[in-house]
């Protein structure tokens, strides 16, 4: 309890200055449209390396000497799927390494009342994973903030940013797939909401447009990369908990809307979520208002889907049918 009152007292100092959003343009493309892989396995490292290659490879954001950030979700001190699995934490870290990083961190910052997020790093394990594979963690509560401002804003003007979002060379998203019982699900443009200052969480600013103030926050930045981990997902309930499956899945691109797209038409697969299954996916609220403000694709026709089995999985087959028609 100490730690939390310690974060929150940290956070009520606010944010330090201004800073311009950190714009990154999406490398992950061919023919015009956002390049999104799908792989299937057990093996996670060799998932990565795989989905790494459908796409084009490191080499396009170049990490050669860069100090990298990579955000996992952490909301609070529950295993994956409501946090990241530590495995491809470490797995992704590793990779990092491997592929000439200088440093790698992986940081992030917990729900208010499930502070402080170092208890959250060390409960989920992640903590030590990131560590045994060389990353520095960090925990976002800990550092200042930078107020962003958001002229195409609707619902939210301005946002405090975690100075790590800033102060990396590269940043990698590493979200879950689950459902929400705020937000309706949680992958990309929702894994953000963990490197802003409390003052512009989205239940603060506007509890009726939840979903708006989610993907309006995302003005703020682009990631270089988001990997999403879908090794377990939740498809009903959730943030914190509710039904999962095991679906032994690692998801990628460079696009925020065209990954989340694809994540919503896994979740509908299971046909649990009504609030998923009762919208086309390009109807719900997260996605429409990202559409909106421009942060990615904006039809099916602009996004390029390529899947790999490492297991030649008969199940992996049947789901990307069932993906290919719920994201149309």
């Amino acid at each position: 309890m100490v730690g939390a009152f310690d974060a929150l007292r940290g956070l009520l100092k606010g944010s330090k200055g201004r800073l311009e959003p950190r714009y990154r343009k999406n490398l992950f493309v061919a023919d015009g449209k956002s390049l999104v892989s799908i792989v299937g396995g057990k093996d996670i490292k060799r998932m990565i390396k795989e989905f790494v290659s459908l796409i084009g490879g490191f080499d396009k954001i170049g990490i050669k000497g860069k100090t990298i950030l990579v955000k996992p979700n952490v909301v609070a001190g529950r295993k994956n799927p409501t946090t990241t699995n530590p495995e491809v934490v470490k797995a992704m870290v590793s990779i990092l390494y491997e592929e000439g990083a200088s440093e790698v961190f992986v940081g992030d910052m917990s729900a208010l009342l499930k502070l402080p997020t170092k208890g959250n790093m060390e409960k989920t394990g992640i903590k030590r994973a990131a560590e045994e594979a060389g990353a520095k963690v960090i925990y976002f509560e800990d550092y200042d903030f930078f107020n962003i401002n958001l002229p195409k804003g609707k619902y939210i003007n301005n946002v405090g940013v975690s100075e790590w979002i800033f102060k990396a060379d590269r940043v990698i998203n590493l979200p879950v797939i689950k459902t929400h019982r705020s937000a309706t699900y949680s992958i990309c443009l929702k894994n953000f909401v963990g490197a802003t200052h409390f003052k512009q969480r989205p239940y603060f600013v506007d509890s009726d447009h939840w979903e708006e103030v989610v993907t309006e926050i995302n003005l703020a930045y682009s990631p270089d990369l988001n990997v999403i981990d879908g090794t377990k997902i939740m498809v009903e309930g959730g943030p914190w908990k509710g039904q999962e499956k095991d679906t032994d899945l690692i998801i990628s691109s460079g696009d925020r809307i065209a990954a989340d797209v694809i994540g919503l038409g896994i979740i509908k697969a299971f046909g649990l979520s009504k609030k998923i299954v009762s919208e086309n996916v390009w109807e719900q609220r997260q996605i429409k208002r990202a559409v909106e403000i421009g942060l990615g694709a904006r039809s099916r026709n602009e996004i390029k889907l390529l899947t790999a089995s490492l297991d030649n999985n008969k199940e992996f087959e049947n789901l990307i049918r069932k993906v290919t028609e719920n994201v149309k």
